[in-house]
């Protein structure tokens, strides 16, 4: 799993917190930037802004369809003390669009859980805190109590999707665009699954 728990201070501050977005802030940001054809960081392509819309679509599908399981309602329903979540992800970023509804849903169980959400590549002294194998791979949640110290963060996918993206990157003779439906397959048929699993473990840790 693509979990690590902690107990340490965190690069994160007061400050990052308050620059951070809630969740329908963020979705507003994101078909704000799309009425003039742009979408989150510094690339503005046609390409990115495929993306983008299309993530848009995942988004509206998840957070309408997206049921979570008894056992994890229970471990989220047991916390008692605050969590900061603090999320790294763009509006570009298929994983984000695939995770992050059910994320909020999660979180949206318990009122001791505040979500923030921010962009990766506006926020980069937080992201090269948090790389996988070298990568500034995206959504990176980080969970903090009231004093910005980490008790955990997971990301940037499951990880059998984890596995999809290595097998892609280990072998030649599959092309990015196999790559990508293939990710994407496994995130429709998985239904959120294994997240909440790994959302389960995480969370039931820190208890």
């Amino acid at each position: 799993m693509n979990i690590k728990i902690s107990s340490k201070p965190s690069v994160i501050n007061e400050v990052h917190w308050e620059n951070g977005l809630s969740y329908n802030e963020y979705r507003q940001l994101i078909d704000s930037l799309l009425k003039i054809n742009q979408t989150t960081g510094s690339n503005d392509s046609e390409k990115q802004l495929v993306y983008t819309r299309l993530n848009v679509q995942r988004m509206n599908k998840w957070d309408k369809i997206t049921k979570l399981n008894q056992e994890l309602i229970q471990v989220v329903e047991k916390i008692d003390t605050p969590q900061k979540w603090l999320m790294l992800t763009e509006a570009w970023c298929g994983d984000a669009a695939q995770n992050l509804p059910a994320i909020q849903k999660i979180a949206d169980l318990n009122d001791k859980i505040e979500v923030r959400y921010l962009l990766r590549d506006e926020n980069l002294d937080i992201m090269d805190a948090y790389l996988t194998d070298g990568g500034r791979s995206i959504p990176k949640l980080i969970i903090l109590d009231d004093e910005y110290n980490e008790f955990a963060n997971w990301g940037p996918r499951p990880a059998p999707a984890q596995n999809i993206l290595k097998d892609y990157k280990s072998n030649d003779d599959i092309t990015y665009d196999e790559f990508s439906v293939n990710l994407h397959t496994w995130y429709a048929k998985d239904k959120g699954k294994t997240l909440q699993s790994e959302f389960t473990v995480l969370l039931a840790g820190l208890s």
